[in-house]
């Protein structure tokens, strides 16, 4: 394959679509991985570095997802100017270097900082990724492969906490970020042989302060596409809530232990099956009306256990049955939200992920740090955090869609 910027050429090999799908979820999970393995490891890291209170352990994740959210909004125009590569190789160089920092760190805030840098090197895989998606599909087409993309990339949160243990039980909570260094430049190296540049150079886009903004205005002006960006940031918001208070509900509440990966793991499992679920159903129904039933199947399940938690202690296996619901209905929202918002910003794919991920990721991560700093013993919070996402979510669905559920747009 071929490509050219700026008249120089860039050869690489032909891309089978089932390893550009492997590739792109493993870009993907190098995020999940660097926030999953972390879980088993949030006391020793808190008790080893001198962490104030219980809670602080919640900041090793959230100072590394607003990292993420940060960079993200460089990183699409540098992408739509320069190339999908360039920006994802700075990107290796960055979270590889971070990760073997955050071995040596002195103090807990020295971690965190490390952890705000490793986020910010690892932004660009979910930008790169979505453009590389958008350059070479859109429509339902591009619904399908990202679900795939998801099924596979589900597998790292399903093993991640699992990892975690089995590297804890084997030393301290220092290996972790070197195995994940190392994973890193595994990945790289991967990219870096075998991805192709996928963008089109008649799409390529100066990189002048005039461009960009006008780059970010055709984005955010979109009303349809800005409206699902934010259906992704209310429901990724929940997301992080769990992720952050995940260790304490499972083994503080329910007493599991050792056992905890295998219950987060569970979690995962039930996101990646419905993951592929829906590459098997998007083409048939569409996107927004796969993603909107599952909003409604959503705001009920969580609003189910909002009331069970009001009333008293949630049995685990009422609670697990609610909250695998969830997640499997999040799945089906967040997948089909992501590719109804790129869908009309081919020509910006770029700038436009770039857009929507600091949105997301940001958002995200400050509603998730909210739900989880809330954290009171119970798992009320986490209940009530998901029932007011999904409420957003529809609320947002509806100004998207003009106020009507279950319409289809052109492919």
């Amino acid at each position: 394959m071929v490509n050219n910027i700026d008249g120089c050429k860039i050869l690489r090999p032909e891309i089978t679509r089932f390893e550009l799908i492997a590739l792109l979820a493993a870009l993907l999970a190098l995020n999940a991985l660097a926030i999953d393995i972390m879980l088993p490891a949030l006391p020793d890291i808190a008790q080893s570095l001198g962490a104030q209170s219980e809670n602080d352990r919640q900041l090793v994740i959230s100072t590394y997802i607003i990292g993420v959210g940060l960079a993200q909004l460089f990183y699409g125009p540098l992408s739509d100017r320069f190339g999908r590569r360039p920006p994802l190789m700075i990107g290796f160089v960055i979270y590889v270097i971070a990760s073997f920092a955050a071995i040596i760190a002195p103090s807990f805030v020295t971690l965190l900082l490390l952890r705000f840098v490793q986020g910010m090197g690892t932004a660009v895989f979910r930008i790169v990724g979505l453009a590389i998606a958008r350059d070479k599909y859109s429509g339902r087409a591009m619904a399908e492969v990202m679900s795939l993309v998801y099924t596979v990339f589900m597998i790292v949160p399903i093993i991640a906490p699992s990892i975690g243990q089995v590297i804890l039980f084997a030393g301290s909570w220092h290996l972790i970020f070197f195995v994940v260094a190392i994973i890193g430049i595994i990945v790289g190296l991967w990219a870096y042989f075998r991805l192709p540049e996928t963008l089109a150079p008649e799409n390529v886009r100066p990189l002048t302060l005039s461009s960009i903004f006008a780059g970010f205005k055709i984005v955010i002006s979109n009303r349809f596409s800005l409206s699902y960006a934010l259906v992704g940031m209310s429901l990724y918001g929940s997301l992080i809530g769990m992720l952050n208070s995940s260790q304490q509900v499972f083994v503080d509440i329910y007493k599991l232990g050792a056992l905890f990966p295998l219950a987060f793991a569970g979690s995962g499992i039930f996101m990646a099956i419905a993951s592929f679920i829906n590459s098997k159903i998007v083409r048939k129904f569409g996107m927004q009306k796969v993603a909107h039933f599952a909003i409604l199947i959503f705001i009920a399940s969580s609003g189910l256990l909002a009331i069970l938690s009001l009333k008293g202690h949630v049995p685990f296996v009422i609670f697990y049955i609610l909250f695998g619901t969830c997640l499997f209905m999040f799945s089906w929202v967040s997948t089909n939200a992501n590719t109804l918002a790129m869908q009309p910003l081919g020509k910006v794919a770029g700038t436009a992920a770039s857009t929507f991920g600091f949105i997301q990721t940001l958002g995200g991560a400050l509603i998730g740090l909210t739900i989880g700093r809330m954290f009171n013993g119970t798992v009320t919070p986490l209940a009530i955090g998901f029932i007011i996402s999904g409420i957003a979510a529809l609320a947002l669905m509806l100004v998207a869609e003009k106020g009507k559920l279950f319409g289809t747009i052109e492919d």
